[in-house]
């Protein structure tokens, strides 16, 4: 029990790290187009809200190809039990939007650095 909640944890740490990555490689490649929106007076929440938006909905996607696969895999494992157990629709929405909640944190804290840099630096910088 203790063993698959140690690595279940460092999954979602790396994860979450791989994910930090990209926020912020996607941040750097549209530096330009953030410092233009900032002069034309974007405010920070739609700057976050139009780099979060693109990570959403893989996220989305990610959720909607794995629960069938999921649901799938468990219920052939869990008709060997001696007692059968039912899975619920519940746990996978759960699931979800503990994932969509993780990687909206994780995101929106490289987009906010993002959202905050001085327009004058990103727009200079080429």
């Amino acid at each position: 029990g203790q063993i698959v909640l140690y690595f279940s944890g460092i999954a979602i740490l790396i994860s979450c790290l791989g994910l930090f990555g990209l926020a912020a490689f996607t941040a750097e490649q549209r530096t330009k187009e953030i410092g233009v929106r900032k002069v034309l007076g974007a405010s920070v929440s739609s700057i976050v809200a139009l780099l979060s938006k693109d990570f959403l909905k893989l996220v989305l996607i990610a959720i909607v190809v794995a629960s069938p696969i999921a649901w799938f895999a468990m219920n052939r494992w869990l008709q060997d039990f001696a007692y059968k157990i039912d899975i619920e629709w519940w746990v996978f929405a759960l699931a979800g939007l503990l994932a969509v909640g993780i990687a909206l944190l994780t995101v929106s804290f490289q987009s906010v650095k993002a959202a905050l840099m001085n327009p004058v630096k990103s727009l200079k910088s080429e």
